[in-house]
């Protein structure tokens, strides 16, 4: 979401968030990774310099080139991703030919329909300006090799969808690792749609999502993530991070649609949109738009 838009809402969402944060999680969910369900609360920060990503809307680890992270702007900005290096100093944007950003929100790195090869989803879900669009697209493309590649038109996948109950605004993308599957979070006031896009997704014809049900006491969505391994997965508002620990024989779906295992608590940001774990899922990483701030961090809480 862009300035202007965030002027018109923010006020309302804000209250919405606050409240949000006196909602408790079961503060001990039973382990099924065998790893800490604990994060550190204060960051480490990683400053990024104004003037190049100012409204980072999704972040996702890249797959091929350790510890860097992919990143996207909303609507008004370059058809580009970023690739920003897990310090925060170094930024390099790379077009992405033959689309349109209408209101990119979301992105996601995982698998798709070529065994060994790691794509980047762009969602392209944000629909909060009347009238709403009627359909919705999310971008495919092999992630580059290295930070000398660039991405190709011929390369690029293009998924369309509408949803079963309506036209909606979104800004969360999961991709789940095992099944190929395609999952939206909705960003609405109450009822948190959980929509799924089944794997092979058709790349000729307008598909109709599957409503699998909604996510409990989390509103205003605007970022997720699931881990490498699929075990673990966030979701985040403005001003919280949920996290969801997924047991055995579980479909995404059916792991969203119980109450998140933890509300994790984040250091406030200017307007939190962005949400990624690391590759081996040590700890995970938050950004922000810069909104009226003079700037921005990216954010990175450890596993304890």
């Amino acid at each position: 979401m862009n300035l202007n838009k965030m002027r018109k809402r923010v006020g309302t969402e804000a209250i919405f968030s606050l409240l949000l944060m006196s909602w408790s999680c079961d503060p001990s969910p039973t382990p099924s990774t065998g790893r800490s369900t604990d994060f550190e609360t204060i960051p480490q920060s990683f400053p990024i310099t104004p003037g190049i990503i100012d409204e980072a809307s999704g972040i996702a680890m890249s797959a091929g080139m350790a510890g860097y992270l992919w990143t996207i702007q909303d609507s008004g900005q370059p058809n580009s991703l970023y690739l920003i290096s897990p310090d925060g100093k170094a930024i390099k944007q790379f077009p992405l030919p033959s689309t349109v950003n209408h209101d990119w929100e979301d992105l996601a790195v995982g698998g798709g329909p070529k065994a060994d090869v790691n794509y980047i989803y762009v969602a392209d879900i944000g629909n909060n300006n009347a009238p709403m669009t009627a359909t919705n697209i999310i971008y495919r493309i092999p992630e580059v090799a290295d930070m000398n590649g660039s991405f190709k038109q011929s390369d690029l996948e293009k998924i369309t969808f509408k949803y079963p109950d309506g036209a909606r605004d979104a800004e969360t993308i999961l991709v789940d690792p095992t099944t190929k599957d395609i999952f939206i979070i909705s960003k609405e006031t109450d009822k948190t749609g959980i929509y799924r896009l089944a794997s092979p997704q058709s790349l000729t014809e307008t598909i109709t999502a599957e409503r699998v049900g909604s996510i409990p006491s989390v509103f205003f969505t605007t970022g997720g993530n699931i881990s490498v391994d699929g075990n673990e997965i966030l979701v985040r508002t403005y001003l919280a991070v949920y996290y969801w620990q997924r047991k055995t024989g579980e479909t995404v779906g059916q792991t969203l649609i119980r109450a998140a295992d933890k509300q994790l608590t984040v250091a406030f940001e200017p307007q939190g949109e962005a949400v990624s774990f690391d590759r081996k899922a040590d700890g995970f990483y938050t950004l922000s738009e810069k909104g009226t701030a003079n700037g921005v961090s990216l954010n990175y809480y450890k596993r304890k």
